[in-house]
């Protein structure tokens, strides 16, 4: 018998979820052709072994192997540890046995980010070689004190962070070259008016558990000049994402609401360093019983937690809508 996919809270075409709780129906029979139409579809799952894996990372694994199965796609799995100081080897030994414990199996070798660090360089190289990426040597108090500056009320990014001010964006290169050699900390950003003069108007598909496809307009402005590498690696989230999604070939990306404002940025990356984009679905997030996401920061209930208790990966299947 066919394995039925959970049916997520209604969609508007265009962008994000319509405000609903989160509830899971069944979707019976096989997703309709234009889903279909790519070559054999590539789904990763893309954790950070920065703390113990909870329902919400077990809601979005499951619903990653349920749309691969359907789509008679592979799916892989990708540790994302370019954090030197919080990304630890228990923490990815963790994640591979509660996955296990689920009962999930990956197609291909696991890719860790840690091991990619110069193709991660390469791509922040040609950025800043175009001039679309640059150096900056400011600190977050003195980005805050810059925003607060600007006025009320204070320009922000969809993550809720104060937009960058652009103090470093004109610097002289002399000034720049000496503070480098000098060992200056400072990250790198990206110049997002030259990215979208050279980018112009963005797009990327989306689709639902129903098999509807729709594009969605990217706004990657709101972000303003992006942080694109921090000051301890050569990259950040979103340049290893888009990298990362095209050397493994993902044609379907599903992940959290959360990260769906990051999807502008990311369809800019992509049209910048010639990379394939692929479709996105995003899902709605598991919530406590407050209304609050579930978060490692907050110390939500982990599988670890759950297991000790005694609940079975059957009993958290059947809880998040996989029977």
């Amino acid at each position: 018998m066919e394995r039925r996919l959970p049916r997520l809270p209604a969609q508007r075409r265009g962008r994000g979820l319509l405000a609903t709780r989160h509830r899971l129906h069944p979707v019976a029979g096989p997703l309709p052709a234009p889903i279909r139409r790519l070559r054999r579809p590539v789904l990763r799952f893309a954790p950070s072994p920065n703390g113990r894996l909870h329902r919400g990372h077990a809601y979005s694994a499951l619903l990653n192997a349920a749309i691969a199965r359907r789509l008679g796609g592979r799916l892989l799995l990708r540790i994302e540890d370019i954090d030197p100081v919080r990304s630890r080897p228990a923490l990815v030994a963790a994640i591979t046995h509660d996955l296990a414990w689920l009962g999930l199996r990956f197609d291909g070798p696991v890719r860790r980010q840690s091991e990619h660090l110069p193709a991660y360089r390469a791509a922040l190289a040609d950025l800043a070689a175009r001039g679309l990426a640059y150096p900056c040597f400011c600190s977050r108090s003195a980005i805050a004190t810059a925003a607060l500056a600007a006025g009320d009320p204070v320009p922000r990014d969809p993550d809720g962070t104060p937009l960058y001010p652009g103090t470093c964006r004109t610097l002289p290169a002399p000034e720049i070259a000496a503070r480098r050699s000098a060992g200056a900390p400072h990250t790198w950003r990206l110049d997002i008016a030259r990215a979208l003069a050279a980018s112009g108007s963005l797009a990327y598909g989306a689709f639902d558990c129903e098999g509807q496809e729709w594009e969605v307009p990217a706004d990657p402005a709101r972000w303003g000049d992006a942080v694109i590498a921090r000051r301890d690696v050569p990259t950040s989230y979103h340049l290893a994402v888009v990298h990362d999604d095209a050397a493994q070939g993902i044609t379907h990306v599903v992940r959290g609401q959360d990260l769906e404002a990051a999807t502008d940025l990311h369809r800019l990356l992509q049209r910048l360093l010639g990379l394939p984009t692929p479709r996105y679905h995003h899902h709605a997030l598991i919530r406590d019983p407050a209304g609050e996401k579930l978060a490692k920061s907050r110390g939500s209930q982990s599988l670890q937690d759950l297991r000790d208790a005694g609940v079975t990966p059957g009993a958290v299947r059947a809880g998040l809508g996989f029977a």
